[in-house]
């Protein structure tokens, strides 16, 4: 079996199981946010049961909307809260404790290896990298994941990456998973899971790691998953996880196809509008002039990301007309960036920093853009209208790509960048 198939097999109780099959699984983690928790608490209501399954294994964070950018935005965090509290949910993170989920739960120690865990998000699949199944489902998957405790799933077939070889020095898991749904396109890897495997990943960071299994769901995957190792487990031990359960796949596990990825080849790349698979090395963008930046979201936001936008930044200047907006993932990090001198470095330079929101990513608010402007964002989607109006442009990139691109108004290679 894989490994995927391997953890889906412990949580249904069976020997193995194969791609296609149904299973009911037990859930370890069921999560919500402000915008799909309220469906999912309505239907909760409707299956009779008088409180959730588990207190301590449901975690609700209002983040998207949040701080309240209006009134329905409030109405909903409401919904939630209430919620929260009638259920004396344990794993309730609002303002002032808040942070972008998917960087939030793994920061908390909420997941660990060989967990099964369920979303109303299609991010969920970010806690791949600590080698845990980890998948989006839908507000009612939610609510009944919340009243029960398990879920059904259809086992998923697999595609195995075999990465080799080391990054430059300014390209990061962005570029890399960039790459990769460039190569096989959004639906590449649909309803499967994307295994990432090789001697290669001994050379990516957690962070790394986290951004690439983000975005495993551009596409079209189930899941993605990495392998527990010794950089992991030194993660879930900081983070105070619970006791990892760690599943390796068979020698001769069945895949659909390896795809071999090296490294060193991988340049600083941007993923044009409107897809994430229209990508392109950063160094053909030059012509390309934007009029904003976003650094954050759930797939950027780490300590690590704003170490290298500030590595760009520091001594900089925001090219005049450019807007660059800066979003800590989690409170956590926001006061580790502030003590390291990151924020004076990011202010200095012109830029403004925010609490931590996935506010701009999806389009909700703190940085909304116009008919006809361009904006370069380490966030994971750039469909049309994803970010404002439907003629406006997103183009996805690393830290390092989109922190260079602030500096000279266009779009720029960071490799290139002095």
């Amino acid at each position: 079996m894989t490994m995927t198939e391997k953890i889906l097999a412990a949580a249904a109780g069976e020997k193995e199981v194969h791609p296609g099959q149904l299973i009911m699984a037990d859930l370890d983690l069921v999560l919500g946010n402000d915008i799909t928790s309220p469906v999912a608490i309505k239907e909760f209501h409707k299956f009779g049961k008088e409180h959730v399954f588990d207190k301590s294994k449901i975690a609700l964070v209002p983040d998207h909307f949040t701080p309240n950018k209006d009134i329905k935005a409030a109405e909903q965090c409401l919904c939630v809260r209430k919620f929260a509290k009638s259920e004396s949910i344990k794993n309730y993170f609002e303002v002032g404790e808040v942070g972008i989920e998917h960087a939030l739960l793994p920061e908390k120690g909420l997941v660990t290896a060989g967990d099964v865990v369920i979303g109303a998000d299609s991010h969920t699949c970010t806690y791949g990298a600590l080698g845990t199944f980890s998948t989006g489902v839908g507000s009612t998957d939610m609510a009944a994941g919340m009243a029960i405790g398990k879920a059904w799933f259809k086992v998923p077939s697999a595609i195995r990456f075999n990465l080799v070889g080391k990054m430059g020095p300014r390209v990061s898991g962005k570029d890399v998973i960039l790459h990769i749904i460039g190569k096989i396109g959004v639906d590449g890897a649909l309803y499967k899971a994307m295994e990432f495997t090789g001697p290669g990943i001994m050379n990516l960071t957690m962070d790394d790691r986290f951004t690439i299994s983000n975005m495993a769901i551009e596409a079209g995957a189930k899941c993605g998953i990495f392998p527990v190792d010794e950089r992991t487990l030194a993660y879930l031990k900081e983070s105070g996880a619970k006791e990892p359960k760690i599943f390796e796949a068979d020698p001769d596990a069945e895949y659909e196809k390896t795809i071999d990825i090296d490294l060193a080849d991988i340049p600083p790349t941007v993923a044009y509008p409107h897809l994430p698979e229209n990508t392109h090395p950063a160094s053909e963008g030059k012509d390309i002039a934007i009029d904003q930046v976003v650094i954050g979201s759930c797939t950027n936001g780490r300590i690590s990301d704003l170490r290298a936008a500030a590595e760009i930044l520091a001594g900089k200047h925001v090219h005049e007309g450019v807007r660059c907006i800066i979003i800590p993932a989690t409170q956590k990090i926001w006061k580790e960036a502030m003590h390291e001198g990151l924020f004076d470095i990011f202010i200095d330079a012109g830029c403004v920093v925010s609490t931590p929101t996935c506010g701009p990513c999806l389009g909700g608010y703190m940085g909304i853009l116009a008919k006809g402007e361009r904006c370069i964002s380490t966030t994971n989607r750039n469909f049309v209208g994803r970010m404002g109006h439907t003629e406006s442009e997103v183009y996805l990139a690393s830290p390092y790509t989109a922190a260079a691109s602030a500096v000279t108004g266009r779009i720029t290679d960071p490799e290139d960048f002095v």
